[in-house]
C-alpha cells in the first residue's frame, strides 16, 4: 500500500471515529446536569423525578423526597382505590348515583358547595340532579380535572383508604385527607400532600401493572392519555407521542405526573413538581422544556 493510500485510509478512520462520538448520546450524568441547570433558571421550588422504562440505570431524582401540595394529583390516587374497591365488590363502576354538590368539611362537618366559576370541568354542573354513572364521573375526574366529580366520588371510596392503598404501592408519604375546595381545611393547613417519589411509583405502578388488575390498569392508561390540560410535560414534544398524565395546579402551584411513549417504542415515568412560582406561565414554559429535554435525550438512546 503506497503512502497516499495509507494516509486516506487513516484520515477515513478518523472521520469515522469522529462521527460516532458527535452522534453518541449524551450520559446519564450529562443529562442530570443540564436539568438542574434548567432548573436553576425557575424562579421557584422544583422537583424531578425521571425513570428510563428501557434502562433503570438511566434515573435522576431532584428532590423527590420534598412534599408539596398535591393539587389535582390526588384525583390518580382516587382512582386507583375505585378500581381496587369495584374489584373488592364494594362498588361497581356502572352503577348509578345522583349528582349532588353538598359536601361536608373535614374540619367540623359543615356543608359547602363546589363553585362552578373554580373547576375546570364546568360541563359536568348541569348534570346535577340527574343519575350518572360511578366510570362516568370518574372519567371527567382525570381527562378534565373535574372537582365536583372528584369530591363525590373521594367521599364515596374514603380519603384514609385511598391514602392507605397508595401506602401498600410504596408511596409512604402522600396524604390524601380530603376533596377540594374545603377552605376551613385549607384555612388550616390540611391538604393533601405528595412527594415527587410518591407519585412516581404510583405512576410506575399503573405502567407495569402493579396499581390493580391488568385490564384495570390498561383502563387507568387509557384515560390519562386523554387528558384535556397538556401544558407541561406534552407541551413541547411530537404530536405522535402518547402521554399518560395528570396535572395539578392551585396558586404558584404545577404539577404533571406522566408516562411518556416514544415513537421508537421507549418508555418512561416524569414527575415534574413545582411551588412557590413567581411567574406560573413562565415557569410552567420552563418546566415544559425540561420535559423537552428528557424527550430528546430518550429518542437519542433509542437511536
Amino acid at each position: 500500500m503506497n503512502n497516499f493510500l495509507k494516509v486516506a485510509l487513516i484520515l477515513a478512520c478518523n472521520m469515522i471515529v469522529v462521527s460516532c462520538k458527535s452522534n453518541s448520546k449524551p450520559s446519564i450524568d450529562t443529562l442530570e446536569s443540564e436539568i438542574k441547570s434548567q432548573i436553576a433558571n425557575i424562579d421557584g421550588d422544583i422537583a424531578v423525578a425521571f425513570l428510563d422504562l428501557t434502562d433503570n440505570k438511566n434515573s435522576i431524582m431532584i428532590e423527590t423526597e420534598v412534599s408539596f401540595h398535591a393539587a389535582s394529583t390526588m384525583k390518580v390516587p382516587v382512582m386507583i382505590e375505585l378500581y381496587k374497591q369495584q374489584n373488592e365488590g364494594l362498588i361497581n363502576l356502572q352503577d348509578s348515583i345522583v349528582l349532588i354538590n353538598e359536601f361536608k368539611s373535614i374540619v367540623d362537618g359543615s356543608l359547602y358547595n363546589m363553585d362552578i366559576g373554580e373547576d375546570s370541568a364546568d360541563a359536568i354542573y348541569s348534570k346535577i340532579g340527574t343519575k350518572q354513572t360511578i366510570f362516568d364521573l370518574m372519567v371527567p375526574m382525570i381527562t378534565a380535572s373535574s372537582n365536583l366529580a372528584t369530591n363525590v366520588l373521594i367521599e364515596m371510596v374514603g380519603a384514609k383508604k385511598t391514602t392507605q392503598t397508595m401506602r401498600g404501592l410504596g408511596a409512604k408519604n402522600i396524604e390524601v385527607l380530603r376533596g377540594v375546595e374545603d377552605q376551613k381545611a385549607y384555612d388550616l393547613g390540611l391538604s393533601n400532600a405528595t412527594t415527587a417519589m410518591d407519585l412516581f411509583l404510583i405512576m410506575k405502578a399503573i405502567e407495569d401493572g402493579s396499581a390493580g388488575k391488568k385490564e384495570d390498569c390498561e383502563a387507568m392508561l387509557s384515560i390519562l392519555k386523554d387528558q384535556k390540560w397538556n401544558d407541561m410535560i406534552p407541551k413541547y414534544l411530537p404530536d405522535n407521542v402518547e402521554v399518560a398524565h395528570k396535572t395539578g395546579s392551585i396558586t404558584g402551584v404545577h404539577h404533571d405526573a406522566a408516562i411518556v411513549y416514544t415513537p421508537k417504542g421507549g418508555s418512561y415515568v416524569l414527575v415534574l413538581l413545582s411551588k412557590n412560582l413567581k411567574d406560573f406561565d413562565k415557569g410552567t414554559d420552563q418546566l415544559a422544556k425540561i420535559s423537552k429535554t428528557i424527550f430528546d435525550y430518550m429518542i437519542m438512546s433509542n437511536e
